[in-house]
């Protein structure tokens, strides 16, 4: 990985995505670095944000520097001579995006923001990158929470957590994002950190689907602490490894999911919990909810690792196979402690 010292050039850094959180991110990155390429799919959109300074669709209020913005709709002409390559792409379209890149970027530093698995494939950013661009696990870093893209937005005191197998990799990330309301965690918790995000989804889902239901503050208390039990109970005995998960980038991560006005994995349960069907809660929402999809991936990759999940998989049924969500949640009534 390219470092800045003062016999290097700085490193081409390029964000790969143009909704909320990659516009957060971009706000951020421009701070920091002369320039920052990024790919944006709707040539509208590029010249909408070279005339106003704008976002069109996402957090609308935030100036955007153009003069450090090298923007384009062809993918290749800006991963191709990266360093570092960002990606804020949702899980559900990461494949379709991706596809267009041509060029061989094994060597190159990936950085995920993508907090979902890849539909179908039933895995992480990282590994689809490691399987299918042979991008070594050691030249990656997962970007987590507890943010929301809202809040960097608003120059909110925030905090990134920055997980790469090489801690030094994990701190020269955290560096080019670094500002006076950002602060970094530092982890080499990879598969926690990512697995974290993606499980945090499904239980922001769940809480939604309670709200949706009637259900209080007192039973959602009791819902997210389980939820807190079954995700340590996952990655301990799916991964294991000495990891703190009632540190901020667990725990943390998953309470702001859960409770925040800004949580759309909460606003699309909410509407599940009301009685609107995955497909039409997905048409009214303008954002997606990482959740309805990360639901279906861990329940398959849970078909092999046999984990006690009640509650994603009541949330799994409840998305996936129409099962009644007021019945699911009075039967998880009983399982709940």
């Amino acid at each position: 990985m390219h470092t800045a010292s003062s016999k290097t050039r700085m490193p081409k850094v390029i964000v790969i995505g143009n909704g909320s959180w990659a516009t957060a991110q971009v706000l951020l990155l421009t701070r920091n670095l002369e320039s920052v390429g990024w790919f944006i799919r709707d040539e509208k959109m590029i010249s909408h944000i070279k005339r106003y300074r704008q976002n069109p669709r996402y957090l609308q209020t935030s100036r955007i520097d153009i003069s450090k913005l090298q923007m384009s709709c062809d993918i290749n002409l800006l991963v191709c001579d990266a360093d570092i390559i960002i990606i804020a792409v949702p899980s559900a379209f990461c494949k379709a995006v991706l596809s267009g890149i041509t060029c061989n970027i094994s060597k190159k530093f990936i950085v995920s923001t993508t907090k979902g698995i890849i539909p179908d494939e039933h895995v992480t950013l990282s590994e689809y990158m490691n399987e299918q661009f042979s991008v070594p696990f050691a030249n990656m870093c997962i970007i987590s929470g507890p943010c929301h893209a809202e809040e960097i937005a608003l120059q909110r005191l925030s905090y990134l957590t920055f997980a790469s197998k090489k801690i030094e990799a994990a701190e020269a990330i955290s560096k080019i994002y670094a500002t006076s309301y950002v602060r970094a965690v530092i982890s080499t918790d990879v598969y926690g950190t990512e697995y974290g995000a993606i499980l945090k989804n499904i239980y922001a889902v769940g809480v939604g689907i309670c709200l949706g239901l009637g259900y209080g503050d007192n039973f959602i208390s009791v819902f997210t602490a389980n939820a807190h039990r079954e995700m340590k109970r996952f990655l301990n005995e799916s991964y294991p490894s000495k990891r703190n998960t009632s540190l901020s980038s667990y725990l943390g991560d998953l309470l702001v999911t859960c409770y925040s006005k800004y949580s759309r994995n909460r606003t699309f349960g909410i509407l599940i919990g009301k009685g609107y069907s995955s497909e039409e809660a997905i048409s009214e929402m303008k954002m997606i909810a990482e959740g309805y999809y990360a639901a279906r991936g861990i329940y398959e990759v849970n078909k092999r690792l046999n984990i006690s999940m009640p509650i994603a998989k009541a949330v799994y049924k409840i998305l996936y196979t129409r099962a009644s969500a007021g019945k699911q949640m009075e039967l998880l009534t009983e399982e709940l402690r």
